[in-house]
């Protein structure tokens, strides 16, 4: 009989204990990456914060605001810079997917995404967003070995870092002999162990959800317009933008849940997917071995893969 654990895709929530524990069960929460990131293991507390180190360490590497990071650097330089092998894989892998999916995804898109501001609900200038476009492409990057040179673009590894991170802290738990434990960076879940955990599928546009998977050892990521969105003036603006107009792109999903053993790889093709569209997403899907949930702004909920989805 499989055991179970709960959990809640943005809003996570472990509603019973690991069964069996050859150590208590321990989380520790912290806010990190600008988002809430909650780590539960059988282990002693000692090794959680070990981890937390651990994501601390990454942000400082990896964050785009963040002085003397590896991505500060290179968007601050107009030569190249040496960044760690770590960086240097991560920006290599998000390069190319940005050219699978021929520039609709764009690391980038940061002079662009840098002009929305979803918290006060400001929408740019169309001027502003047309000279900002002329900065944006990921063709610019010039990478060889741990050197990048930008060209003048801007790179952000929002869409990637947080996959990355989850597989490191997936390798940490299991270097450290921790048998299961949960990984939550904010909506990029990792589950890890030999009890099937139930990861729950929000609902966009709710609190609630919409159905669950069954999972272990898998990653379960998710992008979705209404995330970070806003209405003004009757039209309706979501975070996800369009590399090539700079307004959110027009898509029939509201949410693409990607699941897979490499989170840094599900990270990616969630937002990959969204952008896409459904039609090209399902090609994507099948061809990196991944499965999926998609959800369409109609509301219909669509599987993709080899997956054990139950809708409510």
């Amino acid at each position: 009989m499989k055991k179970f654990l709960c959990v809640f895709i943005c809003l996570v929530t472990v509603v019973t204990l690991f069964a069996g524990c050859k150590h208590s069960e321990n989380t520790v929460n912290r806010l990190l990456f600008d988002t809430a990131v909650t780590l539960t293991a059988e282990c002693e507390r000692s090794v959680l914060l070990e981890a937390i180190s651990l994501c601390e360490h990454y942000e400082n590497l990896l964050s785009r605001i963040k002085e003397g990071s590896d991505v500060y650097k290179i968007n601050s330089s107009e030569n190249s810079v040496t960044v760690s092998e770590e960086t240097a894989l991560i920006i290599k892998t998000a390069l190319k997917y940005c050219e699978q999916s021929e520039g609709l995804y764009d690391i980038t898109i940061t002079p662009v995404s840098s002009l929305w501001n979803f918290n006060e609900e400001i929408l740019p200038e169309a001027e502003k967003i047309s000279e900002a476009l002329k900065k944006v492409d990921y063709k610019k990057i010039q990478l060889e070995g741990n050197r990048v040179n930008a060209n003048g673009a801007q790179i952000d590894l929002g869409s990637v870092a947080k996959g990355y991170i989850a597989d490191k802290l997936r390798e940490f738990f299991e270097n450290k002999g921790v048998k299961n434990a949960i990984i939550n960076l904010g909506g990029n879940v990792y589950v890890l162990g030999d009890k099937y955990t139930r990861v729950g599928i929000q609902k966009p546009f709710s609190g609630g959800t919409v159905g669950r998977v069954e999972m272990k050892n898998l990653s379960a990521v998710t992008s979705g317009t209404y995330q970070r969105c806003f209405t003004k003036d009757g039209a309706f603006y979501h975070h996800i933008l369009d590399p090539k107009t700079g307004y959110p792109k027009n898509t029939d999903l509201d949410s693409v849940t990607i699941i897979g053993e490499s989170s840094m790889l599900c990270d990616i093709m969630s937002t990959v997917c969204l952008l896409s569209g459904s039609q090209k997403a399902e090609e994507f899907i099948k061809d990196a071995g991944l499965s999926a949930v998609l959800i369409f702004k109609n509301g219909q909920i669509k599987t993709v893969g080899d997956i054990d989805f139950k809708a409510h």
